[in-house]
């Protein structure tokens, strides 16, 4: 006999749940860089894809096939009696599902801290085997009979058993992957590579909250029953407190250390409750949940912090400290303040150890297991991109696409000091030509102020401007405009580009231009520099124009010429 409502219920949890991969691959493109956005995006989508058949085919048997304490069984395409851990009512592919599109949820963590130079074909690979075992033997231990759910652990809806995996499989990749270029400078001191759309990531978290809804509140895999009705109700209600309050606690400690609210760092902290909560949203009263959200906001800044500047472990998007750190911290909280069995409502210590035995366990399974499949992939195929790649950026390298924005153009301020650089050859010298009668130069008009000033423009690609940039500033330049452009050469844009299978003949292609007027540091001096740093030997470096400059006025004081460009500070 099946149950309509109690069907229902959990292909609503389905469906949305499978909507956090929308969320998921919003928020990891607005905090990362736009020459990245196609790859996220297609990971986000392969990692479902390819998640959904594996764990069809062996995932799904592994995690509830059988009873024993390790590990379930082999099951292929499902076609076993699975009618000891079915919910009352659900039908056996109604469960399928639902467990589905949780086992793509932690598959997908891991694409966020390892983002902007992985290898497409390896993130495939590892994505697979997180699907195939490495999830579902650790979620048997949980959810399907194994050993930890005998002991009495608990994580309702998978803070450990979904978020943590997933975190600290990020963590390890990540680690084993290394920073990406120019995230740290000579001094091992981290650099803000800033995302390219706050608007993406906050969009992206809100999915994700609303989505929550359904990964917490249909997890009850059931609406028969007062009881369980009454649960749901209360479900949804720690599920949107610890999120909010979270939320505010890192606002008020940014704003507190930081001088400002910090944007970025309090929308993951939304998440980072959503994740803490996760596990006890069912045991734990509205306080409790609150409390819960103080300690994930005031967690979150520091482990991301602790991860960026002490460990060095170069996290795109904080999934490590959303979802590991704040996995684990949940479900051990979890122990504190379960009105049933927590220590903090006078039940002993007991179900707290177990949580916390539970927490140690599931980590180091899932950090033996993915370490063992990243150093195996790293000595195969490889598990990063060329320095050259990354640079690019991976949608036009690994994708062959341009730009996932089509004509827009962004800044890519992301190339570091010190990064080798081909040597550019000597100028070419200019070609006189043979004037029909001798006509005398024009006398240059010194300006007022008495020096001659020049004005310098550079046109050159949208990876190479941070690189320029930090060597005109070292040769002595004190200031510059720098231009979003689209522009091409004789070869009108050339690119081997695809776009839905038909190839892209761009004949404009975002470029920057900066412009610098100078008077005392040489020209020459700007060119050369400008030409040893942009130089790389193939068709669209840029060029370089020289004008000159009758006058400058500075629009503060009335000052022209050669004492407009020089500042007070300075003279």
């Amino acid at each position: 006999m099946y149950s309509s409502v109690s069907t229902i219920w959990v292909l609503l949890g389905a469906a949305l749940v499978f909507l956090m991969q929308a969320g998921f691959a919003m928020c990891e493109a607005g905090f990362t860089r736009a020459k990245n956005t196609g790859n996220i995006l297609m990971k986000n989508l392969m990692d479902f894809c390819i998640g959904t058949p594996t764990y069809w085919i062996l995932g799904f048997g592994l995690m509830f096939a059988g009873s024993g304490a390790i590990i379930g069984g082999l099951d292929p395409f499902v076609r076993g009696d699975y009618a000891a851990i079915l919910p009352a009512g659900v039908p056996l592919f109604a469960y399928l599902i639902f467990q589905t599109v949780f086992c793509a949820t932690s598959a997908t963590i891991v694409s966020g801290s390892m983002a902007e130079r992985t290898k497409f074909i390896s993130y495939c690979l590892y994505s697979f085997c997180i699907s195939a075992f490495i999830y579902p033997i650790s979620g048997h231990w949980i959810w399907g009979g194994g050993w930890l759910s005998q002991m009495g652990f608990h994580d309702f809806a998978g803070s450990t058993a979904v978020h943590m995996v997933g975190g600290v499989c990020a963590c390890i990749g990540a680690a084993i992957l290394g920073p990406r270029i120019g995230k740290y400078d000579d001094e091992g001191k981290p650099r803000a590579i800033l995302g390219h759309s706050l608007s993406l990531g906050a969009l992206g978290v809100f999915i994700l909250w609303f989505c929550w809804f359904g990964f917490n509140g249909c997890s009850t895999v059931s609406m028969e029953g007062d009881d369980v009705i009454a649960s749901a109700g209360l479900i949804f209600v720690t599920t949107n407190m610890a999120p909010a309050v979270a939320s505010v606690v890192t606002m008020i400690y940014t704003w507190i250390r930081y001088k400002k609210p910090d944007v970025g760092m309090t929308l993951n902290a939304a998440l980072a409750g959503l994740v803490a909560i996760t596990a006890g949203c069912d045991m734990v009263s509205p306080a409790g949940a609150a409390a819960i959200g103080v300690i994930a906001g005031l967690l979150l800044p520091i482990s991301v912090n602790f991860f960026d500047s002490v460990l060095k472990i170069d996290d795109p998007v904080g999934a490590i400290s959303v979802h590991g750190v704040c996995g684990a911290a949940g479900t051990i909280l979890t122990g504190l303040f379960s009105t049933s069995d927590g220590l903090f409502y006078g039940h002993g210590a007991h179900f707290l150890l177990i949580q916390c035995l539970g927490v140690a366990v599931t980590a180091l399974w899932a950090a033996v297991m993915i370490t063992i499949v990243f150093q195996v992939i790293k000595h195969t195929i490889g598990l990063r991109v060329s320095q050259e790649e990354e640079l690019k950026g991976l949608d036009i390298t690994e994708h062959g696409l341009p730009s996932a924005y089509g004509g827009f153009a962004f800044v890519y301020d992301d190339t570091p000091d010190g990064l080798p650089i081909p040597m550019a050859p000597a100028a070419v010298p200019v070609r006189e030509a043979v004037p029909v009668e001798a006509v005398p130069a024009p006398a240059v008009e010194i300006p007022q102020g008495g020096v001659k000033m020049t004005r310098v423009d550079i046109l050159c690609k949208m990876e190479r401007f941070d690189a320029l940039k930090r060597a005109m500033f070292n040769i002595g330049i004190t200031g510059m405009t720098a231009t979003n452009v689209m522009g091409c050469g004789e070869q009108r844009g050339k690119t081997e580009g695809y776009f839905r299978g038909a190839k892209v003949e761009a004949t404009m292609l975002p470029s920057i231009q900066v412009s610098i007027v100078v008077s005392k540091v040489p020209v020459s001096l700007v060119v050369d520099t400008a030409r040893q740093v942009l130089y790389t030997g193939a068709y669209g470096d840029g060029k370089i124009f020289v004008y000159n400059v009758e006058n400058v006025v500075k629009v503060r004081t009335g000052e022209q010429g050669y004492d407009a460009l020089q500042d007070e500070e300075y003279r």
